[in-house]
């Protein structure tokens, strides 16, 4: 079954593509400016989908604004996506910021500041 993975891993990979682009060019929300997409989990029957992202600003408000403006843009999000990708069903759509990304940010912050001791 390596061939089901390969589709899952190019879809994945082909979704992730077309919602950062939709963000740019299609989503007037300026709550969500500032987010790129960092990852998408499909699952195996294709029918849902995490898409990860993260954002510039490490404030709280920022973060909680931006999740607001992609949950109530998720229903324009899906239906491009519809019209862009050549599938049977678009997956349903979840976004969840990633928190890897902050995580390194905050390492990156802590060796700067303690190189800056030395």
């Amino acid at each position: 079954m390596p061939d089901k993975h390969y589709r899952v891993g190019r879809l994945s990979q082909e979704i992730q593509r077309e919602v950062d682009d939709i963000l740019l060019k299609r989503v007037r929300d300026p709550r969500v400016q500032g987010i790129t997409v960092t990852g998408v989990d499909l699952t195996g029957d294709l029918q849902q989908a995490t898409i990860y992202y993260s954002l510039l600003s490490d404030k709280a408000s920022d973060g909680q604004k931006a999740q607001t403006g992609l949950d109530k843009a998720t229903g324009l999000i899906r239906s491009e996506l519809g019209s862009r990708l050549n599938i049977f069903k678009t997956p349903e759509l979840t976004f969840e910021r990633d928190k890897s990304v902050q995580y390194a940010s905050r390492i990156d912050e802590l060796l700067h500041d303690l190189n800056k001791k030395e």
